[in-house]
């Protein structure tokens, strides 16, 4: 058994599909038929069952999926360890989009300074796919927003940010000299789609307070969430880093008064993976910034 079938047998588990595997794998359909082939030959019985449109794995094939994680990450962490110098290597970073565009640019610029043999490869997705992810040591570690279901992961606080209030200029709410989130429940929302955890920190934050808030619209990105309020869909909530990179006047920010809104931005990662000294200082870099 070779370690590129057991790639390319991952590669179409997690495609469901010859053709996309092969497609992101970069090789022809027929060299990775030929592949998966000869390693079910090599097992005795088949490891996906074919469907017209797509594969599902067999028994054989869940067994082998995850086994198949366990040699290709303990083989990653061999080679990661014997050349581990602290100085040079690639840390994989991922991060959700309400964190990545506002917190990493500057991070990544003066970790990169001072460790300049270092690579930094960044992956941007929701808190489920990161922490999948990293549990599955596809990326070294994932910044996100608490609370996190992170049974198998280490997970630290980095620093806690306010949510701000986000008005239209004309909105009523803008000339009150101090508002409460009470004063807000009349008016709808403009929230991210249910898979960022942002709006799960809106949401339960506005319950805690006896309301539930009224959504009109739902997108996949912050910005839009900010367009929406300017053009008065409605208001919303956004994290004080976004606020700081907003320099338009088509949208007022108000902090709301005590108790204010907040979410716990922190650093997951995997203690059963090998942990690398550039990865640690990295961790380390992030606490201080945090700091």
């Amino acid at each position: 058994m070779e370690l590129d079938q057991l790639r390319y047998f991952l590669q179409v588990a997690e495609k469901s599909n010859f053709t996309r595997a092969a497609e992101e794998l970069q090789i022809s359909q027929s060299a990775l038929s030929r592949s998966i082939q000869k390693l079910e030959e090599e097992l005795g019985q088949p490891v996906f069952e074919r469907k017209t449109r797509a594969v599902t794995l067999t028994d054989a094939g869940v067994l082998l999926q995850s086994r198949a994680r366990q040699v290709l990450s303990l083989l990653a962490d061999t080679k990661a360890e014997i050349n581990d110098d602290g100085q040079s290597g690639c840390v994989r970073v991922g991060a959700i989009p309400t964190i990545a565009p506002f917190f990493l640019p500057k991070i990544l610029r003066v970790f990169s300074k001072t460790y300049p043999k270092a690579s930094l490869v960044v992956q941007e997705n929701t808190t489920d796919q990161l922490l999948k992810s990293c549990t599955q040591g596809e990326i070294d570690l994932a910044i996100v927003a608490l609370p996190i279901p992170a049974k198998y992961l280490e997970v630290e606080p980095l620093f806690d940010e306010e949510l701000f209030l986000v008005l239209p200029p004309e909105h009523p709410l803008v000339e009150q000299p101090n508002i409460r989130i009470g004063d807000v429940e009349p008016y709808p929302f403009v929230l991210l789609d249910e898979a960022h955890c942002l709006s799960d920190n809106i949401v339960t934050f506005c319950r805690q307070r006896s309301f539930l808030p009224v959504t009109v619209e739902r997108t996949s990105q912050l910005a839009m969430v900010q367009e929406l309020v300017s053009l008065s869909h409605g208001v919303s909530l956004i994290p004080a880093m976004a606020r700081q990179r907003d320099d338009s006047d088509r949208r007022v920010y108000r902090s709301l008064a005590d108790p204010k809104p907040t979410r716990t931005v922190a650093v997951a990662w995997n203690p059963y993976r090998f942990q690398s000294r550039l990865l640690k200082a990295f961790r380390e870099h992030l606490a201080q910034h945090g700091r």
